[in-house]
């Protein structure tokens, strides 16, 4: 109710209908759902306020404001830390596992496999797709019930301080850091300072929870340092939970075999790739933690359900697509590669390749790897996207070309031939997406 919404948030409302309730939220004036309550949120080009008319004319039950607007609207000094306190009050109502995850890849199919595994519990809370950030997350609160037995948390990065922030909402148990890649470098200077804004989540666990780290990581001591809790860790190599075994099934299943506290387990994961035997691990280890039989939760993970663009597979012409535009890091692009090289394929092995952004000084040694991935990998034609992928010829490449827009993608994409499969990946602004979506059918 809104009643609840006001007292939870510290905000005061007007003109509300009485026992007036709130049917979901809204960031976006274009997504408007009757019902809605409206988050004006005033960023850097547009501010939600401006907007309040439109969300009305369809249908908003009225607007989280900072400042007086047109009917019925709850008004805050702050909207972020009245969402805060809103989350922060529904978390102290509930007792049970709180998993926080965070990274520079992964953190979403991660967050996949951990609700899976802690499905055994009974119903588990998560975000919905991406919803991570300081506008989104501490919504997840909004749906908590009681039958609710665990909550899992993705937790984004734009900079110093947001991790922290979204962790003091949640207040997890487990924490989960993926890795330490290079997004977002440029908004923290450098890979460390990418490990330092991570570790905020390691930092916020108290004595009795646990940080789950990947093994191999070249940041694992750093992130050790950090955290104020034990650590456990996963990994291919010597690693409290460690693989021993990974096979493709096929392009959207494989086996992974591993052993976690002496106990063995083997999952038959809905996806492919050694990062996603990587993810499926971390949260083996998550779900023991919150007492889940080890088997059990290895099984539960055949269930999660990916999002979109993230190793999506399709099907155009006899060819296979291996769509995964939701974003792109240096880790992610080489891990994607291998896979694209290690499963079976009658037809040529391709690739789109769109630049990684938001990678700071540490762009051109990105690229430069994922060029030297592809010629190891002897992937057979490739098309570059975006003027920071230039890099990636250095390493040989001669026969790699340069996509000038979208309609070449589209082009490239047009000659696939029955038995040829071809890698998609790029960042999300790229919106790669686009330039295939007119040739392509859904794989049902």
């Amino acid at each position: 109710s809104v009643s609840e919404f006001v007292a939870r948030s510290g905000g005061v409302a007007h003109g509300f209908q009485s026992g007036a309730v709130i049917k979901g939220f809204a960031l976006d004036s274009r997504e408007v759902e009757p019902g809605d309550l409206f988050l004006a949120i005033k960023g850097a080009r547009v501010d939600g306020h401006d907007f309040v008319r439109d969300v009305l004319a369809k249908g908003a039950l009225g607007s989280l404001v900072e400042r007086p607007v047109e009917g019925p609207y709850i008004l805050v000094p702050n909207l972020v830390e009245a969402l805060a306190s809103f989350g922060k009050s529904k978390r102290a109502e509930f007792d049970g596992p709180v998993i926080g995850i965070t990274g520079s890849a992964g953190k979403t199919s991660t967050k996949e496999f951990v609700a899976a595994a802690l499905s055994p519990l009974g119903p588990v809370l998560k975000n919905v797709g991406n919803r991570n950030t300081e506008y989104t997350s501490p919504l997840i609160w909004a749906d908590l019930e009681p039958s609710h037995k665990a909550v899992v948390v993705e937790m984004s990065m734009r900079g110093f301080g947001q991790v922290a922030h979204l962790a003091d909402i949640a207040q997890p148990n487990i924490g989960i850091v993926t890795n330490i890649g290079h997004a977002h470098a440029q908004m923290v200077g450098s890979r460390e300072g990418i490990a330092k804004a991570k570790a905020e989540l390691l930092q916020s666990l108290p004595p009795t929870a646990v940080s789950i780290l990947w093994a191999e990581d070249e940041y694992l001591d750093t992130l050790r340092s950090y955290s104020a809790a034990p650590v456990q860790t996963f990994g291919f190599g010597n690693a409290d939970c460690r693989i021993t075994a990974y096979a493709p099934i096929s392009w959207t299943e494989c086996r992974v075999d591993g052993i976690s506290g002496g106990q063995r387990w083997v999952a038959v994961l809905p996806s492919v790739g050694r990062h996603m035997a990587l993810n499926a691990a971390a949260a083996i280890v998550a779900a023991q933690r919150a007492g889940v039989a080890v088997q059990d939760a290895a099984d539960a993970m055949h269930d999660a359900v990916l999002p979109p663009m993230r190793m999506e597979v399709r099907h155009m012409n006899g060819a296979t697509v291996i769509l995964d535009t939701y974003n792109a890091s240096p880790p992610s692009m080489l891990a994607a590669i291998e896979t694209l090289a290690e499963l079976p394929a009658t037809g040529r092995r391709m690739a789109v390749i769109g630049e990684m952004r938001e990678l700071g000084e540490e762009s051109e040694e990105g690229h430069r790897a994922v060029g030297e991935a592809l010629r190891k990998h002897q992937i057979d034609e490739i098309l570059l996207v975006g003027p920071q992928t230039d890099v990636c010829k250095e390493r040989g490449l001669d026969h790699a070309r340069t996509a000038e827009s979208l309609g070449d993608v589209t082009e490239f994409l047009k000659s696939l031939r029955p038995g040829d499969v071809v890698l998609v990946k790029g960042s999300r602004a790229l919106e790669l997406e686009r330039a295939i979506e007119p040739l392509m059918e859904t794989v049902a």
